[in-house]
């Protein structure tokens, strides 16, 4: 699955467009580097996402075909360190 869709799906960003444009812009890195949007994510992969004032760090965990629930979201990923 695409990082831009993968971050919508997952709710980690609520929009794709935000999510593309945020790669695009070199705020998000996977496994560390810096990753565009088109970028195919792997169950294991950390991705890093540099907000305005932190920078928070996730392991993905399921790689989904497709949408899936708000209550299944948040099972798609884990806090990493």
């Amino acid at each position: 699955m695409r990082l831009d869709k993968f971050l919508k799906v997952s709710r980690l960003i609520k929009r794709r467009s935000v999510a593309a444009s945020v790669a695009e812009t070199g705020r998000i890195l996977v496994n560390g580097i810096s990753a565009k949007p088109a970028k195919q994510l792997n169950v294991g992969d950390i991705i890093e996402i540099e907000y305005s004032n932190r920078t928070e760090k996730f392991e993905v965990l399921i790689v989904p075909d497709g949408n899936v629930s708000v209550q299944e979201s948040s099972t798609l990923y884990k806090k990493a360190e």
